[in-house]
Order: C-alpha cells, then structure tokens, then sequence
C-alpha cells in the first residue's frame, strides 16, 4: 500500500510542474518617476496607465510582466542590450527613434509643454526668453527645445534634471522659471498634486507615444500590437484610459 501511494505521490507531482505552463518573462523597461504612465505608489508599487495596459496585455500573452526602473538617459543602450525587452513609458516616437528599434503603432497622442507657476504672468513661450528653464535628460522635451533652435537660444539657461518630478520641485523653490514636459504627465501631474502650476497653451511640438522594441523583434511588437488591439475592441482599453485620464483619450484602433 505504501508502494502505491509513493507512487501516487510521485505522478501527482509530475502532473502538477508539466501541467502548469511556465510563463516567460518580458521586461518593461521606464522611468518609474513618470506619472501617471509609470511610478511609484505610497506603497512603492509601480503603478501607472501604461503599466495596466502592459499589465493586461501580459495576461493575454501569458507572459510574466516584469516592470524594471532604468536610467532613462541610458534606455536606448539599456534596450540594445538586452536588459529590457521594450521601453513603455510614454515613450515619443520620433525619426531617430524609428532608425534605431521598432515601433508599435501610437496608442496616445501627447505634446511638449512649459509648465510654469501660476503666479509667474508668463502666458506665451516667448515670455520664457532670458528665462531658466528645466527639463528631463535624454528626453523628448530636450530634443523638443533642440528642435526650435530660436527658442533655445532664447532662454538664460537649461538645466537638465534625472526626473520630471525633481525638475517640478525645483520649479515650486524658484530655482526655474519653466519646466518643458509631456503635457499628457504635466497636467496630471497638477491635476493630482494641486500645486500651483499652469501649462501654457502655446505647444513646443506635438507627438505621439509607442513602445519601442528591438529592430529584430518584429514578432513580439506585433503581438503587442495585436492584444492591444483586441483590448481595444473589447473595451478594456476605454477602462483603463478613463480610470487614469477620466475619460478614454486612447488612440489604440481609431
């Protein structure tokens, strides 16, 4: 009897690690200071509006998300490298960028702004010449104010901060007068944390988000894109848009 039931043992254990399918891995790399598409909690989760729509897509995929923190000025190494699998924090597609990984279609439109204090009486970009603004290194915002050579020369001074939240407290002590951000994170950045600051109506440049994947990966950016797709369908997308932004600003399908 014992024979029987070692045995019997044996076969369930057998069953129960060949039954279950072993999940791979895929690593997001972001900057986790970056809300609201990927931060940190109170409780030091990483949260955000790309990290559920990852997070979902995932689940589909039956792949295990893993969501690493990298030194956004290092992303495009970081991803060439092999360290991370994708960059999905909302990440600007531009002409360079195309060169160098592929490219999920857009999934949300977005704009480079100046964020400003509400009491500055600054109303136009022209206002900021002579002025000290801020800006994430190796960001769209940095290749923004490159693009407007006037503007650049414009201005006093740029300081380049590690993040866009560390660029907004200094702006909050005075130590600049601006600060040139994703209009997508700067207004939800206000919206939440209902410090002083306005976003001037003039735009820098206009842009669109991806998820930028190695050139070779065609395979897995395409599958990205198909989930993405169907979530679309299926009115996930709209959920999870509205419960970041209020309302579904998503581009996925339209």
């Amino acid at each position: 009897m014992k024979k029987i039931l070692v045995v019997l043992m044996a076969l369930l254990v057998l069953f129960s690690v060949t039954g279950c399918k072993k999940q791979d891995a895929f690593v997001l790399g972001l900057d986790d200071s970056f809300p609201p598409m990927g931060f940190r909690n109170d409780a030091n989760e990483i949260v955000g509006y790309d990290i559920d729509l990852a997070s979902e897509a995932c689940k589909r995929l039956n792949l295990k998300l893993v969501c690493q923190p990298i030194d956004w000025a290092a992303k495009e190494q970081e991803l060439a490298t092999g360290s991370i699998d994708c960059i999905w924090n909302g990440f600007t597609i531009t002409p360079e960028r195309l060169e160098a990984m592929s490219f999920s279609k857009p999934y949300l439109d977005n704009a480079q702004v100046a964020i400003v204090r509400t009491d500055s009486g600054f109303e136009t970009l022209a206002d900021l010449a002579g002025k000290k603004i801020g800006l994430q290194a190796g960001s769209s915002a940095a290749e923004a104010v490159d693009s407007l050579p006037e503007f650049k020369a414009s201005v006093a001074e740029i300081v380049e901060f590690k993040d866009n939240l560390t660029a907004l407290m200094d702006l909050e002590i005075g130590g600049v007068d601006a600060v040139i951000m994703d209009i997508v994170v700067g207004s939800y950045s206000i919206q939440t944390s209902g410090k002083d600051f306005v976003v001037l109506d003039e735009h820098l440049t206009t842009e669109e988000y991806g998820i930028g994947f190695r050139k070779e990966d065609t395979e897995l950016r395409d599958a990205f894109q198909k989930t993405l797709e169907e979530m679309a369908a299926d009115g996930t997308v709209a959920e999870i848009s509205t419960k970041w932004f209020g309302t579904d600003i998503s581009v996925i399908g339209k």
